[in-house]
């Protein structure tokens, strides 16, 4: 297995409620998917350096896990699909 970083960006327009559900479907999805989460930092709403889709914040996330290497792409294309992500990169650690 390897370990990850996830780092996403909700739009900052939605409730308290619906970004909690949003990073605990994310992290569901990955432990779902036979990933192990270790961490998930919720660093809160930050301003942009430069306007995204006409938005200028957003609610940061990051979350380290371990997984095989097919989960990644998978996590990346759910939130690719999903309207309440407006930014999202994986990377992996060494």
């Amino acid at each position: 297995m390897n370990k990850y970083q996830l780092l996403f960006i909700i739009e900052n327009s939605l409730s308290d409620e619906a970004k909690a559900a949003l990073v605990d479907k994310f992290n569901d999805l990955i432990v779902s998917l036979g990933g192990n989460v270790s961490a998930v930092e919720k660093w809160g709403t930050r301003t942009f350096a430069y306007p995204i889709n006409y938005k200028t914040e957003g609610y940061y996330v990051l979350i380290t896990f371990e997984a095989n290497p097919e989960v990644p792409a998978e996590v990346d294309r759910q939130m690719r699909i999903n309207d309440g992500i407006i930014r999202q990169m994986i990377t992996k650690k060494d």
